[in-house]
């Protein structure tokens, strides 16, 4: 059965955030807030873990579209290959609701290594900027969807425990999410490419 543990974004308990990533650590999957829809993920060195997101997610593993939270863009390069246009782009959105798809590294993890592509976020939430600093590690991340044809996001976190309860570990209440997911934006090309409308007001130039 998932835990459910409140932790305030203004201030969280670093008690609680070591609880988290102790469980993430030994390849435990947690749903965390973020600064749009409730996430579901687990560490990037956790083979096993990956692969209950993926099955979870019904995808092989090696083929799916999951995102890196990382904590900032100073460790990018291990993850992603990024000129100094792109650079700029991020440097200028981020912390923010976005995910940028970028060329992937050759120090990419194992599973990882046949990614052309990867998709970075640094949400503006600093409970999943705490979780990802006392990790070490980036979280891998997909979102929570709901089959509910109106609401495509669950934003309740007690509702999000019940659903997913004998799904994952923990399940984190850091008060009601966002139903708008991130702006996804393609930097693989020339030129920036939004390939998804989400929250935010992103700047190019």
């Amino acid at each position: 059965m998932a835990e459910l543990i409140r932790i305030y974004e203004e201030n969280p308990s670093p008690k609680e955030i070591k609880k988290v990533v102790d469980v993430i650590k030994k390849g435990g999957l947690v749903i965390y807030p973020t600064d749009t829809v409730y996430g579901l993920g687990c560490d990037i060195t956790n083979t096993n873990a990956l692969e209950k997101i993926a099955r979870i997610k019904g995808v092989k593993l090696e083929k799916s579209n999951f995102s890196f939270i990382v904590e900032d863009l100073s460790n990018l390069s291990e993850y992603a290959s990024i000129n100094n246009n792109n650079f700029k782009i991020l440097k200028r959105n981020l912390p923010g609701p976005y995910t940028f798809i970028l060329p992937g590294s050759n120090s990419l993890p194992t599973v990882f290594k046949k990614k052309k592509t990867v998709g970075i976020r640094v949400p503006d939430n600093k409970i999943c900027k705490a979780l990802v600093t006392a990790l070490g590690n980036p979280i891998v991340s997909t979102s929570i969807k709901d089959d509910d044809e109106v609401l495509e996001y669950t934003t309740d976190p007690e509702l999000i425990a019940e659903k997913w309860d004998k799904l994952v570990d923990i399940v984190i209440d850091g008060g009601y999410g966002d139903n708008l997911a991130s702006t996804v934006i393609d930097l693989t090309e020339d030129e920036p490419l939004v390939i998804r409308e989400g929250k935010g007001d992103l700047t190019i130039f």
